[in-house]
């Protein structure tokens, strides 16, 4: 499917936030994100069930899947900021109205859980949407400033991103050296993982293959990039992003484990495709905004990540 992008992000424009997973832990922090968006000059709606809560959930699917529905209806919101990731953004996947995504196209922003929408919009309608900070755990607090740059630059400019520019001038390592483009995809480990075998899950021929993840210990990394394998995800693919794996490792020193770097080898030194790690990417304070869907270039022997368009039109 050929990719659509959204319209970019006006000055004053009106930016919806919506909790399609989880609500936040501590509900003040709706009010300092909104602070800070309203301080930069944009105008903020929250969806109507945005602090509902229901166990680990932010209400019932109907209901966070209202809030999406109405923020892509609204002709007034621009841009569509997940409040906070979580769990539950998976039972949405067979409730949402694709076609009414497809009509109304706007920037929409996540990460981790929220993988799995992204994901399944890409692959439903086309949508290019943005792997980027939410509102909760990002915008509510201290915000670094190469965050804020790449976050605002990939929602508000049409021109090409350009290559990645790291925090001084800091190399990507990278496996199995060379170069490669493609159009990005992926996201959260886990949860990319469990799309396999859906409707959701996508085309990955000639792809960039991104992927990242929180408090994972070292087995379950294991399991995961075992279950990739074993689908032939490697084969299909013609490069990977590795973000942060934050937290990714066994806290009881008495058990006999391998450690994240041992599993991850174990699995992409035997692969000729290049792999660049450690990219700002996932859940750190640096972090790069990622169009999930544009056209990437990335360089192994050299560490870079070149983004070669925008993300908005």
């Amino acid at each position: 499917m050929r990719p659509i992008k959204a319209k970019k992000l006006a000055k004053k424009g009106v930016i919806g936030l919506i909790s399609p997973a989880s609500s936040p832990d501590d509900h003040r922090q709706i009010n300092n994100g909104v602070k800070y968006l309203e301080g930069l000059g944009f105008r903020v709606k929250i969806g109507k069930n945005a602090a509902k809560q229901n166990g680990y959930l932010a209400g019932s699917d109907e209901d966070r899947v209202k809030d999406l529905h109405d923020m892509f209806r609204d002709k007034n919101v621009s841009a569509i900021i997940c409040i906070r990731g979580g769990y539950g953004a998976f039972r949405l996947l067979d409730l949402i109205d694709y076609k009414l995504i497809k009509n109304n196209p706007k920037i929409f922003v996540g990460f981790s859980e929220i993988t799995a929408l992204q994901i399944a919009i890409l692959q439903k309608t086309g949508l290019i949407t943005f792997a980027g900070p939410m509102l909760a755990p990002n915008l509510s607090g201290t915000i670094s400033e190469f965050t804020e740059e790449y976050f605002w630059r990939s929602l508000s400019s049409n021109k090409k991103i350009g290559r990645v520019k790291l925090p001084d001038n800091f190399k990507l390592p990278g496996i199995n050296k060379g170069g490669a483009s493609g159009r990005i995809i992926g996201g959260n480990l886990a949860v990319f993982a469990a799309l396999l075998g859906t409707e959701f899950f996508p085309d990955l021929k000639n792809k960039i293959l991104l992927l990242e993840d929180i408090g994972e210990v070292p087995y379950k990394i294991d399991r995961l990039m075992n279950q990739l394998r074993l689908a032939k995800v490697f084969k299909k693919i013609s490069g990977m992003i590795l973000g942060r794996f934050v937290d990714c490792y066994d806290h009881d020193p008495s058990k006999k484990t391998l450690t994240l770097g041992e599993v991850m080898d174990s699995y992409l030194h035997k692969l000729s495709i290049p792999i660049v790690y450690t990219f700002p990417h996932g859940h750190v304070d640096d972090m790069v905004t990622i169009p999930i869907g544009i056209n990437v270039k990335l360089n192994a022997t050299k560490g870079f990540v070149e983004f070669n368009e925008s993300g908005v039109k």
